[in-house]
């Protein structure tokens, strides 16, 4: 079996994120992290396959569930667990943490905990972009959950009202936090996008090779057009909707069956075992140096404690 090097690319980069993000869920259960983290398990094919499309300078947003976007961006793992840690990162210090954590060096504008306020940022990124008349442009994640709220809906107005390139990702995983998504929107994000004159597409949001492709498009028309886009990806969220998160909501036998369709797994079988082995062994070393090197990180020091604090 010949594997095509993006897949053998796309997989190994999934699977360092998974092995990051249960790392992470397994330090807040053994105490070495404090608080709460939002994990991005089982949906990873979309950050990767995503930002594979990218342009080089295109800037990125994330929601509070981030982390696979920043990793696929190209922040430094080592970095971001430390910044994760509280340790004196080159990201944010220790300032942003789990869900605030931002990377703009790399192309990632950031996390945002207020549902749907990536949207206007991308607004302004996209004005700025358009402003300089550059080929870059923004990519926004969202969940579907987030197409409930009024700044949303504002933001995409303007944007297709200012003819402004962008792309806005609605990462569809099936619960709004711990309700089902279906139970709290009657019309899907897809759908909603025509009320603005927004084309949009929808994406298996398992599989990276179809999310790079659709999002691929997507940035092309944007460009070629002026118009925002949306992609609705639907993905299934194979964790809590934090670190937690009980799941006494979920119905007897979705878990095992949401596990089937993995994307991990999904990929897995388009590899030989040759090259599978390859990928993970490479992601569990760099797994073991990532998590190594942020915990010798030294943490903050207290006397920078007001720096980046601004008070009239």
């Amino acid at each position: 079996m010949k594997t095509p090097p993006i897949l053998q690319h796309l997989y190994q980069q999934m699977v360092l994120i998974r092995l990051i993000e249960e790392e992470l869920f397994q330090a807040v259960n053994d105490g070495r992290l404090t608080g709460s983290t939002h994990l991005c398990i089982g949906q990873e094919a979309v950050p990767v396959g995503a930002c594979a499309a990218l342009g080089e300078d295109d800037p990125v947003i994330a929601t509070y569930r981030g982390h696979g976007w920043a990793l696929a961006r190209g922040v430094p793992p080592e970095q971001l667990v430390g910044e994760i840690f509280g340790r004196d990162s080159e990201l944010n210090g220790g300032r942003g943490g789990s869900a605030y954590l931002s990377a703009p060096q790399y192309g990632f504008y950031g996390e945002n905990s207020i549902v749907g306020a990536g949207v206007p940022m991308a607004l302004g990124l996209a004005i700025a972009c358009a402003r300089i008349h550059s080929d870059r442009m923004p990519l926004v994640s969202i969940g579907d959950g987030a197409m409930n709220q009024g700044n949303v809906h504002e933001s995409l107005n303007m944007a297709s009202v200012l003819n402004l390139p962008m792309i806005i990702v609605v990462e569809n995983n099936g619960y709004v936090e711990m309700t089902p998504s279906d139970e709290l929107t009657a019309v899907p994000a897809a759908r909603r996008a025509e009320a603005y004159r927004i084309a949009a597409h929808e994406v298996d949001g398992n599989d990276p090779e179809a999310v790079r492709q659709v999002v691929s498009d997507a940035r092309s028309e944007a460009l070629a057009t002026s118009r925002p886009v949306l992609v609705e990806a639907h993905t299934r969220r194979l964790g809590g909707h934090y670190s937690g998160d009980a799941q006494r909501y979920r119905p007897a036998g979705e878990l095992e069956a949401w596990k089937l369709t993995d994307p991990l797994v999904q990929a897995r079988q388009k590899l030989s075992d040759d090259v599978a082995a390859l990928c993970e062994a490479g992601a569990a070393a760099a797994l073991v140096a990532t998590v190594a090197f942020a915990e010798q990180m030294p943490l903050p020091d207290p006397a920078e404690v007001m720096s980046h604090v601004f008070a009239g």
